[in-house]
């Protein structure tokens, strides 16, 4: 496995050309808020003044996970693969969003414990690909999660998928029933934060449902106590979906592509690949703060501010989705909205 090295994207003289067309434009100096700061970002990322996104991607990566036996969800595992079959069917939140909003939708089977049976793909409907690399992931709270070289492959999993995916956007999803659990994991370990800061109600538990899942995900860290590498630590505590995200973001990284960061499960596998290639960062936007307890602290980690706060804890790359009318927005504005002298209209005065 080859992680992709990033270079630094700081452009000042490109930065300033941005501001300079963003001040420009006719409104008030900043009247349009954080559409203006994400318009700045996506030409920083896309390394133009006129930035246009093109053949967006929606990838949602599946995987299950060992430690759901030891009741972490509210969930059982077999809605994994069932949400799987939804959304190929076309029937769940994210495809029909994807639907609404010309997202080609790619599900990637990481390591369902249900075999997913091939099928053909049709042009404009949702398409699968098969890299299990497991029948979902050991108990981590009694020993590693992935062998090394499980979550290796499935790091090169993900960077060879979004090599074959064209466009210059990548939007992450996921499914897993426990990974909730995953994220909080790789969110105490990386973060050196207490499990019970970074641990929430997932998929709906009540109180006493929530700490027995800090009891249990304190086991896993026990567990995998000299677990402290980025790398190391992904193994041990991670799922096969979340390293096959590693492996997705990096690559669309590297290639310069504006990532679209969904919930607390993909910002999960962003923490991680930034912990590899900081320069990660730069290329992401965060579609929204998730309603998940500890996704505002994983946010506040890599100095991250969202565009949306609906309360969303769905995952599956919803929030991507809502979002994604946001970035066409700012990148039309850039492009498209009149300057004060393209216009003849005056501009502020200086009194």
């Amino acid at each position: 496995m080859q992680i992709p090295l990033l270079p630094d994207l700081t452009h000042p003289a490109l930065t300033a050309r941005l501001q300079h067309l963003i001040d420009q434009k006719t409104k008030p100096l900043g009247s349009l808020g954080k559409l203006e700061s994400l318009a700045l970002r996506l030409g920083q990322i896309l390394g133009t003044e006129a930035p246009q996104l093109q053949a967006p991607q929606m990838l949602v990566c599946a995987g299950d996970h060992g430690l759901a036996a030891r009741g972490v969800s509210a969930f059982p595992s077999d809605v994994t693969w069932q949400m799987v079959e939804n959304f190929l069917a076309g029937g769940a939140a994210v495809s029909v969003l994807a639907r609404q909003h010309g997202l080609a939708l790619t599900v990637v089977d990481c390591g369902v414990a249900k075999g997913i049976a091939p099928r053909e793909t049709t042009p404009g409907q949702p398409r699968l690909l098969l890299r299990k690399v497991a029948a979902g992931t050991q108990d981590a709270s009694q020993g590693p999660a992935m062998t090394m070289a499980q979550c290796e492959t499935a790091i090169q999993n993900g960077i060879d998928v979004v090599r074959s995916l064209p466009g210059n956007a990548l939007l992450l999803g996921e499914m897993g029933i426990g990974n909730t659990s995953v994220a909080s994991l790789l969110l105490a370990r990386l973060c050196g934060l207490p499990i019970a800061e970074c641990t929430g109600a997932g998929t709906g538990l009540d109180a006493a449902g929530i700490a027995r899942k800090c009891a249990v995900l304190q086991q896993a860290l026990d567990a995998n106590a000299s677990a402290t590498k980025p790398l190391a630590a992904l193994a041990a505590l991670g799922g096969f979906e979340v390293a096959t995200l590693v492996g997705a973001v990096l690559q669309a990284a590297a290639a310069r592509r504006v990532i679209v960061v969904d919930g607390f499960i993909t910002s999960a596998a962003v923490l991680v690949a930034s912990r590899l290639q900081p320069w990660v960062l730069q290329r992401c936007v965060f579609a929204h703060r998730s309603g998940e307890r500890a996704h505002g602290l994983m946010l506040e980690q890599m100095q991250a501010e969202p565009l949306l706060d609906l309360g969303l804890r769905l995952g599956e790359g919803s929030g991507a989705a809502l979002a994604w009318p946001l970035l066409q927005s700012a990148c039309a504005i850039l492009r498209e909205m009149a300057s004060f002298e393209a216009a003849g209209v005056s501009g502020q005065s200086a009194a």
